[in-house]
């Protein structure tokens, strides 16, 4: 072989590496939630799994006796009660007001808040604040938030997060025919939680899944029984809560 083919052969070799390692360099997108305010810094850092499509996802704080203190982050589209996708009646999609108590029941009821309806969600007419609502993350994301009450030492972060169609061999399409909620969730919601102390030098806490919701949103049980969980457990590949 000729030097100047090795040569060639060399520097193509080295710009498909160069254009590899600046992809996985790439650094995920950083979303801020109600950090002009006062308060211990927190981060989620985020890792998408392999089944990871656009799912719903709702982070808050509970302090060590079980009590919701606030929410750090909820898809616009919930913390709202209007999907972009809401309103068909004019014969294309356009935002409207939807309610999907299975989307993501646990943090409802945990917030304990009902609307006109009596559902435990937020709606157009009561929603969340702006400071707390966001775009839903199209892939790995850090988000950067603050815990508002500086005497919580002790607390746990939960994450909960929801993927529309991903049905499997136990959560078909026909398991609950009469129950129209149930087809918005297919797999319930999982749950994950880390427990924070303040007090200790750990600074980053891994989130384990605890449990799924109710599979179409009417009661705020966690469900401790995964075992009919299947491609919903690899929409997370990995969860950090990071203390600045």
């Amino acid at each position: 072989m000729k030097k100047s083919t090795i040569v060639n052969i060399t520097i193509i070799v080295l710009f498909i590496v160069s254009c590899k390692s600046s992809k996985i360099q790439d650094p995920s997108p950083v979303y801020n939630y109600n950090t002009d305010t006062s308060g211990t810094g927190v981060s989620i850092e985020f890792t998408r799994g392999n089944e990871f499509n656009y799912p719903l996802m709702a982070i808050w704080v509970e302090d060590e006796k079980g009590n919701f203190m606030q929410t750090l982050y909820v898809a616009e589209s919930i913390g709202k009660g209007t999907f972009r996708h809401g309103d068909t009646s004019t014969g294309k999609w356009l935002p409207g007001p939807v309610l999907r108590p299975a989307a993501l029941p646990y943090w409802s009821h945990r917030r304990g808040i009902k609307n006109s309806s009596g559902l435990y969600l937020p709606d157009s007419e009561n929603p969340i604040p702006d400071a707390y609502t966001g775009p839903t993350p199209t892939g790995d994301f850090v988000l950067n938030s603050k815990i508002e009450d500086k005497n919580l030492r002790k607390f746990s972060v939960y994450f909960e997060i929801n993927q529309t169609w991903d049905w499997n061999e136990y959560w078909t399409n026909n398991k609950y025919p009469e129950d129209s909620d149930y087809k918005t969730s297919c797999q319930p919601a999982l749950v994950y939680k880390a427990d924070v102390n303040l007090d200790s030098l750990d600074k980053v806490y891994i989130m384990t899944v605890i449990g799924h919701s109710h599979y179409s949103g009417k009661d705020g049980e966690l469900y401790s029984d995964i075992s009919t969980i299947t491609t919903a457990l690899e929409i997370v590949k990995d969860i950090r809560v990071i203390i600045r």
